[in-house]
């Protein structure tokens, strides 16, 4: 597979197989992570791969609400991919920030390496889920992440047990515009 028949075939994931992960299939997702590019090489991110069922389940019940979809993804896949990032470094100069974006690079960043790795897994035929909306602090807490790091993204993969259809995508009329906004 390519990498663009990757993002085109690339889908979320919210069921998956109790197959496992082997090491190398992980450690080969978890390289192109490690491969991003980032703000001025910062490499802020970290990766937390949970394993252990027990884990898992305190994850979802402290990251998401019971009733979520979310919630029982993070306790049915295989691993999660618990994405935190060091703050006050990507985006900073001698510890101020160097752009208007106050920041926030470091989730900049993290996405990146996310997105290697769900493109990595697509290759590899593993599912993936991206989770941005969840109590940070509660997955923090789970997951010991020091003071000075944030838990900015979750990452639930595993051979996937179901086949989303694709969703409709905007046309690149409606997104693109030329030397400036709304101009075509």
């Amino acid at each position: 597979m390519n990498v663009k028949e990757a993002i085109k075939n690339r889908r979320s994931i919210r069921a998956f197989k109790s197959t496992p992960i082997d090491q190398q299939t992980l450690d080969t997702i978890l390289e192109a992570g490690r491969l991003a590019p980032s703000w001025a090489n910062t490499q802020t991110w970290r990766f937390i791969i949970v394993q252990d069922d027990n884990i898992k389940n305190q994850l979802a019940d402290n990251a998401c609400a019971p009733e979520s979809r979310n919630n029982q993804v993070l306790k049915q896949a295989p691993v999660v991919i618990a994405t935190c990032s060091e703050l006050n470094k990507a985006g900073f100069r001698d510890g101020k920030p160097s752009t208007d974006k106050e920041g926030y690079w470091f989730m900049f960043d993290a996405a990146l390496a996310l997105e290697n790795m769900v493109l990595e897994a697509q290759e590899l035929g593993i599912g993936t889920l991206y989770i941005g909306a969840f109590d940070a602090k509660g997955a923090a807490r789970v997951l010991d992440v020091p003071e000075g790091y944030a838990c900015v993204l979750l990452l639930p993969i595993g051979y996937s047990d179901e086949q989303p259809e694709a969703r409709p995508r905007k046309d690149i009329s409606e997104i693109v515009f030329k030397n400036k906004f709304g101009l075509r």
